[in-house]
């Protein structure tokens, strides 16, 4: 069977994620790479928002898989040009090689994509990811040069770096309705996993934060942003009801393993 004759239905299941990461897998896998550096994470929860994206879209399964696979092929590339170390100070030379590699590994996965989107000779869409990528990089400067004036900065810009490319995708859609359920969904990660470094004790907030660890209480700060987003989430899941059922079906789910939000139900309730 063909490429252009395969045919992925994105309007329900878990399948058709399951689908896409083995896709998304035979994309990034490289025998050199992958034996000297960790394999890249695909972040399947935006790997789900992508595919609510598209999913009533008119266009080909073709199109669509291609569009959401590049997708994740930049938002991989962009991952993993943030795991590697800012400093080269006391590194051996193993861990400077291993530096280097992922730096080649985040650039090879660039590289993909455009290769991907030559095949549906969408230069719109390949113009719209390169916009974001230049947004996302002058907001991981940001952090870098330790532009920061408050625990909101920090939150609102580690914000953008995580969302603006599904977002912008977004956009590209013209799913209105769907860039405010991804912007509400984005931040609840990004929240979680802050929380999640404070829980685990692990280095505050790098990048010149750590003035804002105790005034005010950070883990209190989180709770509250967490609480009010876990509402809004809701809220446009309840108010926009032309997303697949499968997304509100997953969104739910995964909120009613958080504690947050069986602690925020049971305070509404």
């Amino acid at each position: 069977m063909t490429e252009r004759a395969q045919v992925i239905s994105l309007d329900n299941s878990n399948l058709d994620i399951l689908h896409l990461k083995e896709e998304i897998k035979s994309k990034i896998k490289h025998t050199y790479l992958n034996k000297h550096i960790p394999k890249p994470v695909i972040d399947e929860e935006k790997l789900i928002l992508l595919s609510a994206m598209i999913n009533n879209r008119a266009m080909s399964a073709f199109h669509k898989e291609r569009y959401i696979v590049t997708t994740m092929l930049v938002q991989i590339a962009l991952d993993t040009h943030e795991t590697v170390p800012v400093s080269d100070d006391g590194e051996n030379k193993e861990r400077k090689i291993t530096k280097q590699l992922k730096v080649l590994a985040g650039d090879y996965y660039s590289g993909l994509y455009y290769l991907l989107l030559s095949d549906i000779e969408d230069i719109a869409l390949t113009h719209h990811l390169a916009a974001a990528i230049k947004e996302i990089n002058e907001y991981k400067m940001k952090l870098y040069y330790k532009e920061i004036n408050s625990f909101d900065d920090y939150i609102y810009i580690r914000h953008k770096i995580e969302s603006l490319l599904i977002t912008r995708v977004a956009e590209f859609l013209n799913e209105d309705a769907m860039k405010l359920i991804a912007e509400e969904w984005t931040l609840i990660q990004m929240l979680l996993g802050e929380k999640l470094k404070i829980n685990n004790e692990e280095p505050f907030f790098e990048m010149g934060i750590n003035q804002y660890k105790n005034n005010p209480s950070p883990s209190l700060l989180i709770e509250m942003k967490l609480k009010d987003s876990m509402l809004r989430v809701r809220g446009l899941l309840e108010k926009n009801t032309g997303h697949p059922a499968f997304l509100k079906k997953h969104i739910d789910k995964a909120l009613a393993e958080q504690s947050d939000y069986i602690t925020f139900c049971a305070e509404e309730g």
